[in-house]
């Protein structure tokens, strides 16, 4: 092991990225266990580690990309602190809290608001961008997306470490049935939970953070010993194309999200008018509920919260209602009243319990949603959205998220 602070050592390190910069041209960098460049040479950590301004302020590195993945393998954990004003950190945090909602643990639904507003409980004290969260549900380490929402256990025997490796706890919840299955009555949760993942990270305010692979599937088959999987060389670690054509579906919703975000959420903007979701939610309003409106529900057996968020400073106001429903339960959600100017009223936008032909939908195409209630199916997360302009179009999205169980 190298002490990173050690004079020599600081000096490869500079070295090796600006020669990574200049002659590779690479965009920047993501440092794994990055908390390790924070210890002196006796394992404690530096008030100003001097490696990390060394990097902070090299010249060579303006402007690239610093990414931390904030912890080391000794437990440090620096979240939300770590050293620097020009370091992105992966906020693990918002992985392990979004894992917990979805699964149904109790306790967690304070936690979702702060995760989906960019987790200010975490990073408020020094005011950074709000892209500063790098948020993610999976990543190269432990299961990908299909294989969180297929397996509660990890079958690492073919590691040849008797399945002692990768972790035991994942968060994850194979949604009734351990192993994929063909079966399209088992296969049709799973498709829509991973929506949900897809669809609640890209509303969350942050950096969203998506694995190459995550969009047609990619399985490793439940190994979540990455190191291990990627070396036994065989379809635990490659990345198979012909999955693109069995999940084109997929393929399209993800696409679609990402652009719709992009596009400041609303259907049919002028690009010039569209900032980005984090600058439209920076002079945002934010209204929290429960299935009443003005009464949100945070205590610690409740699995369903919603949301009203005005941003109306821009050229084209924009109204969003989430509404979160993790019940067993289908549950009628109170819809704020629409503005005065309003001539239309709420539409469906995306419902992931929907057949993939309807589950991500113009809102200039679906009917109207009649009435002063939203009925958010049990196990589903409900983000609607409200767009204004002449007009008000409010889109009512629908996303199915499975749990395990009561409480």
């Amino acid at each position: 092991m190298l002490n990173a602070n050690n004079a020599i050592v600081r000096r490869l390190i500079l070295d090796s990225l600006r020669y990574w910069i200049a002659e590779m041209h690479v965009d920047g960098f993501c440092f794994d266990r990055a908390s390790i460049l924070d210890r002196d040479e006796t394992g404690r950590p530096f008030e100003t580690p001097p490696v990390l301004w060394d990097i902070q302020t090299e010249p060579v590195l303006a402007g690239s990309k610093l990414i931390a993945e904030a912890w080391d393998a000794a437990g440090l954990y620096q979240v939300g602190r770590f050293t620097g004003d020009s370091w992105r950190e992966w906020n693990g945090r918002y992985h392990d809290d979004m894992r917990r909602f979805m699964k149904g643990d109790r306790s967690v639904v304070r936690l979702l608001a702060q995760r989906l507003l960019g987790s200010p409980d975490i990073y408020d004290y020094r005011e950074p961008e709000l892209g500063q969260s790098i948020k993610f549900v999976t990543c190269h380490d432990g299961f990908t997306p299909s294989d969180l929402v297929s397996y509660n256990n990890k079958p690492n025997e073919a590691n040849g470490e008797e399945n002692q490796d990768g972790p035991d706890d994942n968060l994850s919840w194979n949604c009734g049935i351990e192993d994929p299955s063909e079966d399209a009555e088992i296969e049709s949760p799973h498709r829509r939970h991973i929506r949900n993942f897809v669809v609640i990270l890209l509303m969350s305010v942050g950096t969203p953070m998506l694995q190459m692979g995550d969009e047609m599937r990619r399985t490793q088959h439940g190994n979540n010993n990455t190191c291990n999987a990627c070396c036994q060389d065989n379809d635990g670690s490659w990345l198979d194309w012909s999955l693109l054509d069995r999940d084109r579906d997929l393929d399209r919703f993800v696409r679609t999200r990402i652009s719709c975000r992009r596009r400041m959420i609303g259907p049919g903007r002028e690009e010039s008018l569209e900032p980005s979701l984090n600058v439209l939610l920076r002079h945002a309003e934010f209204d929290w509920h429960g299935v009443q409106l003005g009464k949100p529900d945070w205590a610690d057996d409740s699995h369903g919260i919603a949301c009203t968020i005005r941003s109306t400073p821009l050229q084209v106001p924009l109204w969003l209602h989430v509404i979160i429903n993790a019940h067993w339960e289908a549950l009628d959600f109170d819809l704020p009243p629409m503005p005065a100017a309003s001539l239309t009223g709420w539409r469906r936008w995306i419902d992931t319990a929907r057949d993939s032909s309807e589950d991500f939908t113009d809102a200039s195409a679906v009917p109207l949603v009649r009435g002063t209630q939203y009925r958010v199916a049990a196990r589903t997360t409900d983000a609607p959205v409200l767009e204004e302009s002449l007009s008000a179009t409010l889109t009512a999205s629908q996303i199915d998220v499975s749990v395990s169980g009561p409480g």
